[in-house]
């Protein structure tokens, strides 16, 4: 089969959407750190949009870590397609925003020369919450992490984001080009102001005039981002390759639904997002709360459960009355009160995410959204579960997300079998698990004393320790379907 590729588009079908606009008079604007399946199924097909009317911000995307993404792509002259899915079946997309795929490691220089040029306005990451090098707990610079110890003793040749980020402004400092805007598309609280403190501090331990520079000239505005995005497997592949008719390595596979907010803050000038169904506005704190804890603290508490329960897809579980009723209670009566005054009919929002959760064509893998737990604790579950213990109100559903996360990294599932757990703390939470077995106190005081995740505020409250030791016990004696019924018939 023909492979996807310019000079390939001319044999797809009339049928199938593709570039609207000349590829070849493209220029970029942006360079994306961290080009994974998602960026390419939300923020490169917004831009997308824009090329048409707007051929100067293209997208120059890096990977970080390994070449896969640039393997895929660079013999596809950086074409992919989505295939959007629900119940009605896939609709296939080509992409073109994205001109060329880097890889930091092996084009290192050819990356920061990049970076630092006038072209560039916007550098944007979604490089998960791993990838900012941070304690999650504070959201400040974790100044001990191996990539940022290297890259404050080697700057010229920077491992990490932050690294990249502040090489490449320093670049631009000494040449006297304006900064460009550093845009994080990751779900991190107050991703614009997380990031910028974190940017800052590794510049001003590099050099302080540098860290001053930064925080008076770079702007960082936060976003929200929404978009449910599953891991493309080999069947993914072929059936969108049957329906192109041409061969895609990499197609991604999406919903329907995508959201993107932006807060309305750039230092060198910016496309017309709202153009192309972008929320521009002055805060972005309400809708990320919003987000983060309606879907994303729903989404990985029905991953645990439901992973634990036999579940391989969240649609899965969302099939058992008595998860969908757990989730939807725990939105309900646990997350809204907690969310601040917003022009936004939360009940609907929550309609809308349990149907999208139960999208039957998405096939999002629940042992995919449980990765790297120990980095997405705190913000999807624990904040929300801190306000709770603050208004003295009770916290069943939400501590029971929290159980279910100590009981899944004990790397053992219900039938004994061994469950691959990604986290970048994993040996760590293995060791905790190990020596405390399947005693509830012991895993839960091992885990708690973690602080990147916990800090000491919850590792020291009574009523935190009790319920969720309670659902642990819960969890190892009865098992996750057994625990979820139990906790429906008590709301009831």
């Amino acid at each position: 089969m023909t492979r996807l590729s310019n000079a390939a588009l001319s044999d797809l079908s009339t049928d199938i959407a593709r570039p609207g606009y000349d590829r070849a008079r493209v220029t970029p604007g942006i360079v994306h750190l961290g080009i994974g399946a998602f960026h390419r199924a939300h923020m490169a097909v917004y831009v997308d949009d824009l090329l048409a009317s707007h051929p100067d911000w293209g997208i120059v995307g890096a990977s970080l870590r390994r070449p896969d993404t640039k393997e895929a792509l660079e013999p596809q002259d950086g074409l992919y397609s989505i295939a959007v899915r629900d119940a009605s079946g896939t609709k296939p997309r080509i992409i073109g925003s994205v001109l060329e795929v880097m890889d930091a490691n092996a084009q290192r220089e050819e990356l920061l020369a990049l970076m630092a040029d006038v072209k560039i306005r916007i550098v944007s990451l979604t490089v998960t919450e791993k990838g900012y090098c941070h304690d999650p707990s504070t959201g400040d610079l974790d100044e001990d992490h191996p990539d940022i110890v290297h890259d404050l003793e080697e700057p010229g040749t920077p491992r990490s984001a932050p690294g990249l980020i502040v090489e490449a402004l320093a670049r631009r400092k000494a040449a006297g080009i304006e900064p460009f805007t550093v845009m994080s598309c990751d779900n991190l609280p107050a991703n614009g102001k997380t990031t910028a403190r974190i940017v800052a501090k590794f510049a001003e331990l590099r050099d302080p005039d540098l860290g001053s520079w930064v925080k008076e000239h770079v702007a960082f505005p936060s976003t929200m981002v929404d978009r449910i995005v599953p891991a493309t497997t080999d069947a993914d592949r072929q059936g969108v390759s049957d329906l192109l008719g041409l061969e895609d390595a990499w197609p991604i596979m999406t919903e329907p639904f995508t959201q993107w907010v932006i807060e309305d803050t750039f230092c060198d000038g910016r496309p017309p997002f709202e153009s192309v169904g972008v929320q521009v506005v002055e805060d972005v704190e309400p809708y990320e709360l919003m987000k983060l804890r309606m879907l994303n603290g729903a989404h990985s508490t029905l991953a645990y459960l439901g992973y634990l329960a036999g579940h391989e897809h969240v649609s899965d579980a969302m099939a058992d009355p008595a998860f969908r009723m757990m989730i939807s209670g725990m939105q309900t009566g646990e997350i809204v009160p907690t969310l601040p005054s917003l022009d936004v009919d939360f009940y609907a929002y929550r309609d809308e995410l349990l149907a999208r959760f139960e999208n039957p064509a998405l096939k999002h893998r629940t042992w995919q959204i449980a990765m790297d737990g120990s980095q997405k604790l705190p913000q999807r579950l624990l904040g929300t579960i801190r306000d709770r213990i603050e208004a003295k109100l009770v916290f069943d559903g939400l501590a029971l997300g929290v159980a279910a996360w100590m009981r899944y990294v004990t790397g053992v599932d219900e039938n004994g079998n061994a469950i691959d757990v990604k986290d970048p703390l994993s040996d760590r939470l293995r060791a905790i698990a190990d020596e405390a077995g399947r005693d509830p106190e012991a895993l839960f005081d091992g885990l708690v004393g973690i602080n990147e995740i916990f800090a000491a505020d919850l590792a020291r409250n009574a009523a935190f320790r009790e319920v969720v030791v309670q659902h642990l016990a819960n969890l190892f004696e009865k098992g996750a379907a057994a625990t979820v019924a139990d906790l429906i018939e008590e709301d009831d």
